[in-house]
């Protein structure tokens, strides 16, 4: 819908499917038309207190929503005079009834014979109704709880229209239905491919050709699986782009054996018959990976089914489909917190990025509402969407630097990955304080200039014009630029932890090098998983510091005039309790390495060599 025509001061229209048009309105102060204006101003403003003040509740029905305990309490004669629809409805009623002094109840679902309208949605409709004014949507049900949103195409947005879509066309009211779909139309390029399906029912629905024609058209020409549309859509939408697919590529369609085979497995998960699908799995070339069999179950099965599938062991919880997608991330979208702790217990990786540079974290909150998000159940507990973004913050925090890819450059910045860059600056921070040698060297090695977010130092901007301090922050670096510049200084300070192992674990090999290097090695790279499994203990204190003082500044020693006299003292101390424990925790690092050398003397220098050649 455009914007012009969803300002509430672009015009006043109390038109109807069956009332005619008001006289038109114009601009002379003192004109009959003007006064005409404001008299109908008036009484919007006045009927509008029908639904708002709790004085005037003098309702004569009840429409009931799904899900929603509180029904909500209209106007028979309003929704009569206003909608085609009511009108036969309620006149139907009466004439069957006859008169009754209860109030009459109405379910949403038999008025709709398809799609859903929430609350949210029926009210905003209701508010037109009764006003014949539009209203700016609801930030709490029509935008996403992602910061860098712009909510222009996001989830939260287009499922919001689609239902006062629905709305406007079963209650027959052709202005808000062509309202409604211009906005739909400029939803469908902007969005991501799955965010169009819902475009695409609501349009096939309600007959609305030239938004069907557009989704179908967006659809065919994306990469969205075959199987996942065939799932989701109507047979003979389905079929259209189907055609569409062959005929953009201009090749005839050609059976393949190994899509047809995948085809069988997945319609063996659609009934839940693992069985079969063990079955149809030994008897034919391909893997679940291949026949993205874990991907449809997360998205379409029954959580307990999708268990099942895991203790099967039989695919990779990390495997990537072609769209570039984790099973994962098909789990963020679906939103279910068991099948997210399922996964994260199998091993699943919740710092990988799609190709275009979103994690599952980034996935969830862009599809979830801030009324879910800050809203709690009758139990107060979380909704299951603050669930699910909760679970992956927190495994995050837990592990930040395993990660998968390093995404390309997305338009926009997701919080997780500034949350991983500035748990990176903070460690190689500590280093530098604690060995500053060791430190220049492998960031020299790694071309990291330093870090300012740790220590507080001031650093000059690398020579290739990126900023070195992500709390530097430029008004005119756009989103995109923005992302480019942490993804490569994350990558830089990631590259640490490489040279650091290289300076440490590198040839020649000889029983004194070997000696030196094991004991020796400073606990510069801990997050690092060769560096978790050569000093577990070392680990272990920098994980609960980190944690402990991951919103704070680590302590400054290096500028120990900074401060009053008591954060000076209070910095000291910090610092020093740390030196000590990690010093403790170094020394039984080195005492256990030495006590396991001891027990195989002869097999020594060869388990070491391949230990270190490959560390992984």
């Amino acid at each position: 819908m455009a914007a012009t025509a969803m300002e509430p001061s672009s015009s006043i229209s109390f038109t109807s499917s069956h009332l005619s048009n008001p006289s038109p309105v114009v601009t002379n102060h003192h004109s009959p038309a003007n006064l005409e204006a404001e008299s109908l101003i008036k009484l919007s403003s006045n009927l509008e207190q029908l639904l708002t003040n709790p004085d005037c509740d003098y309702t004569d029905a009840e429409i009931i929503i799904v899900d929603e305990a509180q029904p909500v309490s209209v106007h028979r004669c309003v929704l009569a005079a206003r909608s085609k629809f009511f009108l036969d409805l309620f006149k139907k009623d009466k004439e069957s009834s006859g008169k009754s002094e209860k109030k009459p109840k109405y379910q949403m679902k038999d008025l709709l014979p398809y799609g859903n309208v929430g609350r949210e949605a029926f009210l905003h409709f209701l508010n037109y109704i009764y006003t014949g004014r539009f209203k700016s949507f609801p930030i709490e049900v029509s935008t996403c709880v992602d910061s860098v949103c712009a909510h222009d195409s996001c989830k939260p947005a287009i499922d919001f229209a689609v239902e006062l879509m629905y709305a406007s066309h079963v209650f027959q009211m052709p202005e808000l239905v062509s309202s409604f779909q211009r906005r739909l139309c400029n939803y469908v390029e902007k969005s991501l491919v799955e965010n169009v399906i819902p475009i695409l029912l609501v349009a096939f629905h309600c007959d609305l050709t030239q938004l069907l024609d557009q989704c179908i058209e967006r659809v065919a020409r994306s990469d969205l699986g075959r199987f996942c549309i065939e799932k989701e859509l109507p047979s003979e939408v389905s079929e259209k782009i189907k055609q569409l697919r062959v005929k953009s590529v201009n090749v005839p369609e050609v059976v393949d054996k190994s899509l047809e085979r995948a085809g069988k497995v997945l319609k063996a998960l659609d009934s839940d018959d693992l069985e079969l699908m063990k079955l149809l799995l030994s008897e034919s070339d391909i893997t679940l990976d291949q026949a993205n069999g874990l991907h449809y179950a997360v998205a379409y099965s029954d959580p307990n089914v999708v268990i099942q599938v895991l203790d099967l062991n039989m695919a990779d919880v990390n495997f990537r489909n072609s769209r570039g997608y984790t099973v994962l991330h098909i789990a963020a979208m679906r939103r279910e917190p068991k099948i997210i702790i399922s996964l994260i217990q199998k091993g699943a990786n919740p710092s990988d990025f799609t190709f275009d540079g979103r994690s599952a974290v980034n996935i969830c909150r862009r599809l979830t509402k801030p009324k879910d998000y800050y809203t709690k159940n009758s139990k107060k507990e979380p909704s299951k969407d603050r669930l699910c973004i909760d679970l992956l913050e927190r495994e995050i925090r837990r592990n930040p630097l395993v990660s998968g890819d390093t995404p390309t450059c997305s338009h926009s910045m997701p919080e997780d990955l500034q949350m991983r860059l500035l748990y990176l600056e903070k460690r190689v921070g500590l280093a530098q304080l604690f060995f500053p040698a060791e430190a220049d060297v492998a960031m020299q090695i790694a071309n990291v200039e330093g870090t300012s977010e740790c220590t507080g130092l001031v650093i000059p901007p690398p020579s290739n014009g990126t900023t070195g301090n992500l709390g530097q922050v430029d008004l005119n670096e756009t989103p995109y630029v923005q992302t480019k510049r942490m993804l490569t200084r994350m990558e830089a300070l990631m590259k640490t932890g490489k040279s650091f192992k290289e300076l440490y674990f590198q040839p020649p090999f000889n029983s004194y090098s070997l000696t030196t290097r094991l004991t020796d090695w400073k606990p510069f790279n801990i997050a690092v998983e060769t560096g978790r499994r050569y000093f577990p203990s070392c680990s272990e204190v920098l994980d609960e510091y980190m944690e402990q003082y991951m919103d704070e500044d680590i302590p400054d020693m290096s500028h120990p005039e900074k401060g009053s006299v008591k954060e000076r003292r209070q910095k000291r101390m910090r610092y020093n309790e740390l030196k000590n424990d990690v010093k403790k925790a170094y020394n039984k690092d080195k005492e256990a390495k030495i006590a396991r050398s001891c027990l195989s003397d002869s097999s020594a220098d060869s388990s070491l060599r391949e230990a270190l050649e490959n560390p992984t």
